[in-house]
């Protein structure tokens, strides 16, 4: 006979009941609801949350007098030749992307890296969308619909309000 067999059978403890809970428990049902309570009234002293103004920052000088040329510069309506006003919208840029961006070397591109140059600058424009910016000054006696001139000046006016 081993020692092992000699071992009296392991009793098992009573089960525990889930009725009554202990002393701690009857002060945590008291605690919880009166803390809800205070953080309900508490939160009249919280400073209220306050909305972010969506305006539009106001616009360095450089920008105003950009928006300033811009619109003053003559749009090619009614069949005109577009060359020379594609040719000012380039130079328009170029000065901007020369002043914001100094050591970017950007005034030495030209064509669809120009292009993404400018819209890695502000998507929202999508100015890669108008290839015309760049080929339009070379084509002989480029014409642009009425609509392609509005929509060429929208994409450049957000150019300069929202490139960073």
């Amino acid at each position: 006979m081993s020692s092992l067999d000699q071992l009296q059978p392991l009793i098992s403890p009573p089960p525990i009941g889930f009725w009554p809970p202990a002393p701690g428990w009857w002060l945590l049902l008291l605690l919880i609801p009166l803390l809800a309570f205070g953080f309900w009234q508490l939160r009249r002293f919280l400073p209220a949350k306050r909305v972010a103004a969506t305006a539009e920052q106001p616009l360095d000088p450089v920008r105003v007098a950009a928006l300033a040329e811009l619109a003053l510069m003559p749009k090619p309506y009614d069949g005109a030749p577009a060359g020379a006003w594609l040719q000012q919208l380039n130079g328009l840029l170029k000065r901007l992307c020369r002043n914001h961006y100094p050591y970017s070397q950007s005034h030495t591109l030209n064509g669809r890296k120009w292009l993404a140059f400018l819209d890695n600058r502000c998507p929202a424009a999508g100015l890669t969308r108008w290839m015309i910016l760049v080929e339009g000054a070379y084509k002989p006696e480029c014409k642009l619909d009425d609509k392609a001139i509005a929509g060429l000046t929208q994409a450049v006016d957000t150019w300069i309000r929202k490139h960073v």
